[in-house]
């Protein structure tokens, strides 16, 4: 048996609910956190062990991730920050999602109402497994697009040209470090970090007034409520998924292999994402559905 057709087993039924409800739908939202990447070979940030596991030079120096992940290095040491966040937007760029978000953008395709997608990665996956841009709300942000850290009126600005060389040893970057394009100051991700009371949120209100109108549009459509990887830690992404899976009388289907515990009338998965996205698929096939 595969590795995948054993965490399934005694799994049929809530599999065969959630092909059923995705069978049924007329609109899907995908919820999706940091387990989401994670069967693309991402690292897995959670707790110290996991982040000095995958970047053992903070080990060293007993960084953790949240005292990185804040906006205050970039002042107080910019090729600290750069290397911080230079190497994960590289790590992003040079890896590609896995066969999970093909699948559901598939699924997607077939709702007769659509599809949203709200997730709190700032790899900027979605998009580069082809989901409509239009159709993401990315909470915290995007790594993929920068701005100034001085906030000189620039606004945001793409970063899919940046490249940042990061010395591996020290997790330093290397000047010339990104810039602003309108005033040559220093520039930063476009990211919600901790402490973060600079970060530009236009963006992101701009996406999120996307998605509650598009969820009024859908609000008369029996909808299918798929949420991947999201956490408690963080729990934006489960709140928003249940709720709404409540207010339009959907189907929550969760899909968490640490924490799947579900309202009433939601299914669990206790799955990587992959796994159990691959599982339904072949339920669905079974139905003549794909």
């Amino acid at each position: 048996m595969s590795g995948e057709g054993a965490r399934s087993v005694g799994l049929g039924v809530p599999l065969d609910r959630a092909a059923e409800a995705i069978c049924k739908a007329g609109a899907m939202l995908i919820g999706a956190g940091a387990g989401m990447g994670v069967d693309s070979g991402l690292p897995d940030f959670r707790g110290d062990d996991g982040f000095w596991k995958a970047y053992p030079p903070y080990a060293k120096l007993g960084l953790r991730f949240a005292e990185l992940a804040n906006p205050r290095w970039f002042g107080r040491d910019p090729e600290v920050a750069w290397g911080f966040y230079g190497h994960r937007m590289m790590l992003y760029r040079e890896t590609a999602p896995h066969e999970g978000f093909s699948i559901l953008r598939r699924w997607s395709e077939r709702m007769p109402r659509g599809a949203f997608v709200f997730t709190s990665n700032v790899d900027g996956h979605f998009q580069k497994a082809g989901f409509d841009a239009s159709r993401i709300h990315e909470v915290h942000g995007t790594i993929t697009a920068l701005q100034c850290l001085v906030g000189c009126g620039a606004g945001i600005f793409p970063g899919d040209e940046v490249s940042v060389r990061i010395d591996e040893e020290t997790m330093r970057a290397a000047r010339p470090l990104p810039s602003c394009p309108e005033c040559g100051g220093l520039a930063r991700p476009n990211i919600l970090m901790f402490g973060d009371w600079g970060w530009d949120s236009s963006g992101s209100d701009a996406q999120a007034r996307a998605l509650n109108a598009w969820l009024r549009s859908v609000n008369d459509t029996p909808l299918a409520v798929v949420e991947c990887g999201a956490g408690t830690a963080i729990p934006t992404v489960r709140m928003i998924c249940e709720e709404a899976a409540a207010r339009s009388g959907g189907t929550l289907i969760r899909i968490n292999v640490r924490e799947p515990e579900v309202p009433r009338g939601g299914i669990s998965l206790p799955l990587p994402a992959l796994a159990a996205i691959r599982e339904i698929e072949w339920r669905l096939q079974g139905r003549g559905k794909v």
